[in-house]
Protein backbone atom coordinates (compact mmCIF):
# COMPACT_ATOMS: atom_id res chain seq x y z
CA UNK A 1 0.00 0.00 0.00
CA UNK A 2 1.16 3.55 -0.50
CA UNK A 3 -0.18 5.77 2.03
CA UNK A 4 0.57 9.02 2.09
CA UNK A 5 1.78 10.12 5.00
CA UNK A 6 2.92 13.68 3.39
CA UNK A 7 -0.39 14.95 3.97
CA UNK A 8 -0.38 15.57 7.31
CA UNK A 9 2.05 17.88 9.15
CA UNK A 10 2.70 15.40 11.79
CA UNK A 11 3.31 12.15 9.19
CA UNK A 12 -0.04 10.35 10.79
CA UNK A 13 -2.97 9.26 8.86
CA UNK A 14 -6.42 7.90 10.26
CA UNK A 15 -7.20 4.14 11.12
CA UNK A 16 -10.49 3.25 11.30
CA UNK A 17 -11.00 -0.20 13.21
CA UNK A 18 -13.75 -2.34 11.92
CA UNK A 19 -14.87 -5.70 13.22
CA UNK A 20 -14.50 -8.31 10.27
CA UNK A 21 -17.65 -10.20 11.13
CA UNK A 22 -20.00 -7.82 12.42
CA UNK A 23 -18.75 -5.18 10.24
CA UNK A 24 -19.42 -2.56 13.17
CA UNK A 25 -16.85 0.49 13.69
CA UNK A 26 -14.99 -0.28 16.88
CA UNK A 27 -12.75 2.33 17.02
CA UNK A 28 -9.90 5.19 15.14
CA UNK A 29 -6.46 5.45 15.42
CA UNK A 30 -3.59 7.53 14.19
CA UNK A 31 -0.79 5.45 12.71
CA UNK A 32 2.75 6.32 11.21
CA UNK A 33 4.57 4.20 8.81
CA UNK A 34 6.40 1.96 11.44
CA UNK A 35 3.25 1.68 13.01
CA UNK A 36 1.58 0.51 9.50
CA UNK A 37 4.58 -2.02 9.22
CA UNK A 38 4.79 -2.54 12.69
CA UNK A 39 0.98 -3.81 12.37
CA UNK A 40 1.61 -5.37 8.97
CA UNK A 41 4.64 -7.97 10.19
CA UNK A 42 3.02 -8.83 13.81
CA UNK A 43 -0.57 -8.73 12.67
CA UNK A 44 -1.86 -6.83 15.85
CA UNK A 45 -2.93 -3.01 15.13
CA UNK A 46 -0.51 -0.78 16.51
CA UNK A 47 -1.15 2.61 16.69
CA UNK A 48 1.23 5.89 16.65
CA UNK A 49 -0.21 7.28 20.37
CA UNK A 50 -0.24 10.61 20.35
CA UNK A 51 -0.67 11.40 23.97
CA UNK A 52 2.22 8.92 24.87
CA UNK A 53 4.39 9.96 21.56
CA UNK A 54 5.34 6.11 20.73
CA UNK A 55 3.86 3.08 19.07
CA UNK A 56 1.31 1.40 21.22
CA UNK A 57 0.21 -1.87 20.48
CA UNK A 58 -3.64 -2.30 21.50
CA UNK A 59 -3.87 -4.19 23.83
CA UNK A 60 -0.53 -4.50 24.88
CA UNK A 61 -1.67 -3.95 28.86
CA UNK A 62 -5.55 -5.25 28.75
CA UNK A 63 -4.73 -8.11 26.29
CA UNK A 64 -7.48 -7.28 24.18
CA UNK A 65 -5.31 -7.12 20.93
CA UNK A 66 -7.01 -6.24 17.65
CA UNK A 67 -5.96 -9.32 15.11
CA UNK A 68 -5.52 -8.27 11.89
CA UNK A 69 -7.59 -9.41 9.26
CA UNK A 70 -7.12 -7.49 5.86
CA UNK A 71 -6.19 -4.01 5.53
CA UNK A 72 -7.37 -1.19 2.47
CA UNK A 73 -6.46 2.34 1.58
CA UNK A 74 -8.83 4.86 0.69
CA UNK A 75 -9.30 6.74 -2.66
CA UNK A 76 -7.22 9.65 -1.99
CA UNK A 77 -4.34 7.59 0.21
CA UNK A 78 -4.33 9.07 2.87
CA UNK A 79 -6.62 6.75 5.39
CA UNK A 80 -6.77 3.17 6.60
CA UNK A 81 -9.67 0.57 6.71
CA UNK A 82 -8.22 -1.80 9.46
CA UNK A 83 -10.39 -5.33 9.30
CA UNK A 84 -10.14 -7.28 12.77
CA UNK A 85 -11.00 -9.50 15.14
CA UNK A 86 -11.05 -8.50 18.71
CA UNK A 87 -9.43 -9.97 21.57
CA UNK A 88 -12.45 -8.25 24.17
CA UNK A 89 -13.56 -4.66 24.52
CA UNK A 90 -12.06 -2.55 22.72
CA UNK A 91 -12.88 1.06 24.98
CA UNK A 92 -10.68 1.57 27.81
CA UNK A 93 -13.84 1.91 29.10
CA UNK A 94 -14.94 -1.23 28.83
CA UNK A 95 -17.43 -0.93 26.64
CA UNK A 96 -17.15 -2.81 23.22
CA UNK A 97 -16.77 -0.06 20.81
CA UNK A 98 -15.68 3.86 21.50
CA UNK A 99 -18.69 4.75 21.34
CA UNK A 100 -20.31 3.11 23.79
CA UNK A 101 -22.34 0.47 21.33
CA UNK A 102 -22.33 -2.89 21.43
CA UNK A 103 -20.35 -5.22 19.05
CA UNK A 104 -22.87 -7.89 18.16
CA UNK A 105 -24.86 -8.37 15.31
CA UNK A 106 -26.72 -12.07 15.50
CA UNK A 107 -26.64 -12.45 11.54
CA UNK A 108 -23.05 -11.77 11.08
CA UNK A 109 -22.96 -15.03 13.27
CA UNK A 110 -23.63 -16.80 10.08
CA UNK A 111 -21.06 -15.34 7.99
CA UNK A 112 -18.78 -16.66 11.36
CA UNK A 113 -20.17 -20.37 11.27
CA UNK A 114 -19.99 -20.24 7.05
CA UNK A 115 -16.35 -19.08 7.83
CA UNK A 116 -15.81 -22.17 10.26
CA UNK A 117 -17.37 -24.66 7.55
CA UNK A 118 -15.62 -23.52 4.52
CA UNK A 119 -12.04 -24.38 6.99
CA UNK A 120 -13.58 -27.67 7.77
CA UNK A 121 -14.21 -28.47 4.08
CA UNK A 122 -10.17 -26.90 3.11
CA UNK A 123 -8.81 -28.83 6.69
CA UNK A 124 -9.91 -31.50 7.68
CA UNK A 125 -9.83 -33.05 10.13
CA UNK A 126 -10.87 -37.02 11.81
CA UNK A 127 -12.85 -35.64 14.60
CA UNK A 128 -15.10 -33.31 13.06
CA UNK A 129 -18.48 -34.26 12.22
CA UNK A 130 -18.51 -31.57 9.29
CA UNK A 131 -15.63 -32.61 7.76
CA UNK A 132 -17.07 -36.31 7.67
CA UNK A 133 -20.01 -35.19 5.92
CA UNK A 134 -17.88 -33.84 2.94
CA UNK A 135 -15.83 -36.49 2.70
CA UNK A 136 -18.93 -38.50 2.51
CA UNK A 137 -19.98 -36.51 -0.89
CA UNK A 138 -22.77 -34.35 -1.96
CA UNK A 139 -25.57 -37.08 -1.80
CA UNK A 140 -25.00 -37.51 1.85
CA UNK A 141 -25.15 -34.10 2.77
CA UNK A 142 -28.17 -33.54 0.34
CA UNK A 143 -30.13 -37.15 2.57
CA UNK A 144 -29.00 -34.79 5.87
CA UNK A 145 -30.52 -31.85 4.82
CA UNK A 146 -33.70 -33.66 3.77
CA UNK A 147 -33.87 -35.41 6.91
CA UNK A 148 -33.53 -32.30 8.64
CA UNK A 149 -36.17 -30.41 6.84
CA UNK A 150 -38.25 -33.92 7.73
CA UNK A 151 -37.83 -33.24 11.84
CA UNK A 152 -37.83 -29.33 11.43
CA UNK A 153 -42.10 -30.21 9.67
CA UNK A 154 -43.04 -32.63 12.74
CA UNK A 155 -41.74 -30.37 15.49
CA UNK A 156 -43.81 -27.20 13.50
CA UNK A 157 -46.98 -29.31 14.37
CA UNK A 158 -46.41 -29.60 18.07
CA UNK A 159 -46.14 -26.96 20.04
CA UNK A 160 -42.26 -27.58 21.68
CA UNK A 161 -40.66 -24.67 21.04
CA UNK A 162 -37.24 -25.74 22.05
CA UNK A 163 -37.55 -29.29 20.17
CA UNK A 164 -38.42 -27.09 16.77
CA UNK A 165 -35.92 -24.37 17.10
CA UNK A 166 -33.10 -27.08 17.46
CA UNK A 167 -33.97 -28.57 14.53
CA UNK A 168 -34.57 -25.58 13.06
CA UNK A 169 -30.86 -24.72 13.89
CA UNK A 170 -29.58 -28.45 12.58
CA UNK A 171 -31.22 -27.58 9.21
CA UNK A 172 -29.60 -24.21 9.00
CA UNK A 173 -26.66 -25.90 9.88
CA UNK A 174 -26.78 -29.17 7.38
CA UNK A 175 -27.63 -26.34 4.67
CA UNK A 176 -24.79 -24.49 5.52
CA UNK A 177 -22.56 -27.30 4.66
CA UNK A 178 -24.57 -28.25 1.77
CA UNK A 179 -24.21 -24.83 -0.17
CA UNK A 180 -20.34 -25.06 1.11
CA UNK A 181 -20.70 -28.44 -0.83
CA UNK A 182 -22.21 -26.94 -3.81
CA UNK A 183 -19.00 -24.06 -3.93
CA UNK A 184 -21.56 -21.24 -2.91
CA UNK A 185 -22.45 -19.30 0.42
CA UNK A 186 -25.35 -17.55 2.10
CA UNK A 187 -25.02 -14.24 0.57
CA UNK A 188 -25.40 -16.14 -3.07
CA UNK A 189 -29.30 -17.42 -1.61
CA UNK A 190 -29.62 -13.77 -0.23
CA UNK A 191 -29.07 -11.94 -3.80
CA UNK A 192 -31.55 -14.54 -5.25
CA UNK A 193 -33.86 -13.26 -2.63
CA UNK A 194 -32.97 -9.23 -3.43
CA UNK A 195 -33.36 -10.08 -7.29
CA UNK A 196 -37.02 -11.21 -6.37
CA UNK A 197 -37.65 -8.35 -4.17
CA UNK A 198 -37.19 -6.14 -6.81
Amino acid sequence: MQVNFSKSPDGLVPAIIQDAITSKVLMLGYMDQAALEKTLAEKKVTFYSRSKQRLWTKGEESGNFLHLVSAALDCDQDTLLLKVHPAGPVCHTGADTCWNEENKDQQAFLNRLEQVIRDRKANPTEKSYTASLFAKGINKIAQKVGEEAVEVVIEAKDNNKELFLNESADLLFHYLILLQAKDFTLEDVINVLKERHK
